[in-house]
């Protein structure tokens, strides 16, 4: 009997699966195919697979990363962000040494061994305070990595960090289309000091992390095979990727959340390209379906971020609507997470989690 188009389409579909599995890559126009055209029988498939090369490089292991979100100002005005500079309704905050300091130390106490300190484009932190920062952790806890999250800076500012103790450094690059940046973004921001940012952190010696928001406002499937093709030249070792939401008080107040399954098997995909990359299974994720984390993993990531944040200030760093875990204490959110995982089969360990070339 003949195949019908259904059927020829679900064959091109797994054979373009099996050939990034193979190549871990593929062209342009194969990419677009594919996103272009999965099902959820497609979308198991990938899983399975990005499960299989999960597990050949990790085992059952999940990373936790401690996020300290120890400032929520911001110079920057993007569109699509709670935090945004142009926010007056935004109840401003900003962690001192002390109050960070006391993050890690019950972080460590609950097994953590990495601190992602992430923060809004906040100029009144200066390069100084964040190299004392950096460099107390590192004293304190010398079996930790440190992780910055503090956007666009110069490269003699990276270079400080990265010297004083800074092993990591994440910095989304949300969209590498030159229109789509501009639209999400004010025109002092372009993709181009975005890029050149993400190249001095290579060239430095960080361990380097971007992404992008999947459905982001006039996003396109061409726009996110850019991004792939792009991820793909720069080589980073922690992808972070995750639906869009949107927040109340911003220009997208009124744009639809982006799709969670496309968002997963993106997940699954960039397992695939980056088979030994760290990839998490981001809040937004558990935002958008209460599962949201455990499908993540199940899809192909390896990571989760439980928040180290004091309880007090973790509704006012919201960058999107209903941000889950705004109100449990650590302790709680890990066990939580570590419960949750175990359920589906994997465990979180005390490890700092370094991406290691293969």
């Amino acid at each position: 009997m003949e195949m019908t188009i259904v059927d020829k389409t679900k064959q091109k579909n797994i054979d373009l699966i099996n050939k990034l599995l193979q190549k871990q890559m593929l062209d342009k126009v194969e990419f677009v195919t594919l996103l272009n055209s999965f099902t959820k029988e497609i979308s198991q498939y990938l899983y399975e697979v990005a499960r299989e090369v999960s597990k050949k490089h990790f085992g059952n292991k999940i990373y936790s990363r401690g996020l300290i979100e120890f400032t929520n100002y911001c110079k920057n005005d993007c569109y699509y962000c709670g935090i945004r500079r142009s926010n007056s309704k935004v109840e401003r905050y900003r962690l001192n040494y002390e109050d960070i300091m006391n993050c890690c130390r019950n972080g460590y106490a609950l097994g953590f061994r990495t601190f992602v300190l992430q923060g809004g484009e906040d100029l009144n932190y200066t390069d100084e305070d964040i190299v004392n920062i950096v460099s107390s952790i590192k004293k304190l806890y010398p079996d930790c990595a440190v992780t910055l999250s503090i956007g666009e800076k110069s490269y003699e500012s990276y270079l400080k960090y990265f010297q004083n103790g800074a092993d990591r450094y994440l910095l989304r690059h949300e969209t590498s289309n030159e229109f789509h940046y501009g639209k999400l973004h004010p025109k002092e921001l372009t993709i181009s000091n975005r890029k050149r940012c993400l190249l001095d952190l290579k060239k430095i010696g960080y361990q380097v992390g971007t992404g992008i928001m999947v459905g982001s406002p006039y996003q396109t499937v061409e726009n996110i095979v850019e991004d792939l093709l792009f991820m793909k030249e720069l080589n980073p070792q922690m992808i972070g990727i995750g639906p869009y939401i949107p927040h109340h008080d911003t220009p997208f107040s009124d744009e639809k959340t982006g799709s969670l399954d496309l968002t997963l098997f993106l997940i699954g995909i960039l397992r695939l390209m980056f088979p030994n990359a760290l990839i998490p299974a981001t809040t937004s994720l558990g935002t958008v379906d209460p599962n949201g984390r455990e499908k993540g993993i199940l899809a192909g990531a390896n990571v989760v971020m439980p928040n180290l944040s004091p309880v007090n200030v973790r509704k006012k760093y919201e960058l999107y609507d209903n941000k889950i875990c705004t109100g449990e204490e650590a302790a709680e959110c890990k066990e939580c997470l570590s419960n949750r995982m175990k359920k589906i089969g994997y465990e979180i360990v005390v490890d700092r989690g370094d991406f290691v070339q293969k």
